[in-house]
């Protein structure tokens, strides 16, 4: 007698209970079990040209969706090719899940050779992963699933991977409830803590706000707690849009820049931290050492360890920043009445120190593509204008720019992070940006695209190799080696794979191409020569 429901159709209809609507997979041998349940869900499948970008892909969805991108990826290989992109999501604290096979339960370790074999994939993901899970009784599926997705909304996200023997994945799963658990809701702050913090607010003189990626939707109380206190906003590349960077407190989305690190560490008598590891790559990007706070420090964050890593508290706050951000402000009185025009006039000093490093030539890039194209989001690779706009690119909503240059720093992201955000928000222009360099990590992502007719803008900033490295080699006295690669003709492979392009070499015609994309029903890749612009470097 026929089965009713495998366990592989019964894992997609319960992923589509829980709101998944696209899955980004290579199918293989051991995982077609995983896509017998496709035929009845109504859920896209992508398909990249390798696991890294499947999980790449699933990166810049969940940033722009706001919900976890799910990858199938089959066992041994497919699992060593996406660890890199789930530990790039990891970093950055990135809601990703990563459904697996696994060799058959009886042949688990024993080490014979088998297809795919590999003695521990959880060993292997361990340390890219906020939980992972094999799973060997077909009964115990709900509640994995129900364990995964309290993750992403509970705690601090990240990549979770759940491994299933392909034997058990063909086992039947008629009897299975398929209703999905109630989630737990993220945590609220203890009440002395919320006193604690919003008491050495109060006494400031010189408060200031930092907000991280884990304050991406805390935007309205971390507004209305500034705005009381008059206090200086700075959010970290991953808090790129928190707050507006049209709002008249808010000083800039790089604490790494001299005046803005000597504003925290110097000036400020309380800094209130908010979902930011205060780490090296937001906080030390041009190398001048750890920050060294003068000043009292509240730490909220909804990951226990991360309050006490990297500086010591005074009040430490386990909490969701939104709910940890409500409660403060209901304890603080409103004085912006009284004391907002010097707080602007001291943020506005602030932010002209900060135009020492700018160059005119990387912002009129930035400005042709948002004044071309609009709101759109921008998707960056390790590149010379992503490095830019680590410092100086602005946006005013959230997930409207993000990049692999700082954290966990791969290469090889933008072309297929860039996928995934426009399937994630498919009204708005997104751009892929990407060096010539780092682009041949994943060029084969661009059929990728082409498959699926996803209108990804695709800008190549070509500079003829590795050229940050050329530039750390030069500095350091050191022969070049290895970084004067030869790049292809991105313009020239994309037309080999259905995908429209050109070559422009003035911003004139970066603007009509952007136009042309604009209006082009796929995706549309632009090769750009940075010489031609006369960029240079962007520091």
């Amino acid at each position: 007698m026929k089965q009713q429901r495998t366990c592989g159709e019964a894992l997609t209809a319960l992923l589509e209970a829980y709101g998944v609507d696209t899955v980004f997979g290579i199918p293989g041998v051991h995982t077609i079990e995983l896509y017998r349940g496709f035929k009845d869900a109504n859920i896209q499948h992508i398909t990249p040209r390798h696991e890294q970008g499947a999980g790449f892909m699933a990166d810049g969805y969940a940033r722009v969706k706001g919900k976890p991108g799910v990858c199938y990826i089959i066992t041994g290989p497919g699992m060593t090719n996406i660890v890199t992109a789930m530990g790039q999501a990891m970093q950055d604290s990135i809601p990703m899940l990563v459904i697996s096979s696994v060799n058959r339960t009886a042949q688990l370790a024993m080490g014979e050779g088998r297809l795919h074999e590999l003695p521990n994939q959880l060993a292997i993901t361990k340390g890219v992963s906020r939980y992972n899970h094999t799973l060997l009784n077909v009964d115990n599926l709900p509640k994995v699933l129900a364990q995964a997705f309290a993750v992403f909304s509970s705690q601090r996200p990240g990549p979770v991977h759940i491994e299933i023997p392909i034997d058990v994945l063909a086992q039947d799963a008629s009897h299975i409830d398929m209703t999905p658990w109630p989630m737990p809701a993220p945590p609220a702050a203890n009440p002395q803590s919320i006193d604690a913090a919003a008491a050495l607010l109060a006494s400031a003189e010189r408060p200031l706000m930092i907000l991280g990626g884990g304050a991406r939707h805390a935007s309205k109380p971390a507004q209305a707690l500034a705005e009381k206190l008059v206090m200086p906003i700075v959010n970290t590349c991953n808090g790129k849009g928190v707050v507006p960077s049209s709002h008249p407190l808010c000083i800039g989305s790089t604490p790494s820049h001299p005046a803005i690190r000597e504003e925290i560490e110097q000036h400020a008598d309380v800094v209130i931290a908010v979902g930011t590891e205060l780490a090296e790559t937001d906080y030390d990007f041009f190398f001048l050492g750890d920050l060294a706070m003068q000043g009292k420090l509240i730490r909220v964050d909804i990951d226990n360890g991360q309050l006490l890593r990297n500086h010591r508290p005074d009040v430490p706050v386990l909490a969701d920043a939104s709910l940890a951000l409500a409660a403060i402000n209901s304890q603080i009185l409103d004085e912006k009445s009284s004391k907002m025009d010097a707080a602007v006039a001291r943020c506005k000093a602030i932010q002209d120190k900060t135009l020492d490093m700018k160059k005119a030539t990387y912002a009129d890039f930035f400005a042709t593509l948002t004044d071309t194209l609009g709101d759109c989001v921008i998707v960056g690779d390790s590149t010379q204008p992503a490095y830019y706009a680590q410092a100086y690119y602005e946006t005013h909503h959230t997930a409207r720019y993000f990049h692999s240059t700082t954290g966990y720093g791969t290469l090889g992201y933008a072309f297929p992070a860039a996928i995934g955000a426009a399937l994630a928000s498919p009204e708005t222009p997104v751009i892929g940006l990407t060096g010539d360099g780092g682009g041949q990590f994943s060029l084969s992502e661009i059929i990728s695209a082409v498959d699926a007719q996803v209108p990804v803008i695709y800008i190549v900033w070509n500079n003829s190799g590795h050229g940050e490295i050329r530039r750390f080699m030069d500095d350091a006295n050191v022969t070049r080696t290895g970084v004067d690669i030869t790049s292809p003709d991105y313009a020239a492979l994309a037309a080999a794979m259905g995908c429209a392009s050109a070559t422009v070499n003035s911003l004139e015609d970066l603007k009509a191409s952007l136009l042309a994309a604009k209006q082009h029903t796929g995706p549309f890749l632009i090769q750009l020569n940075e010489d031609a612009l006369g960029c240079g470097y962007a520091f």
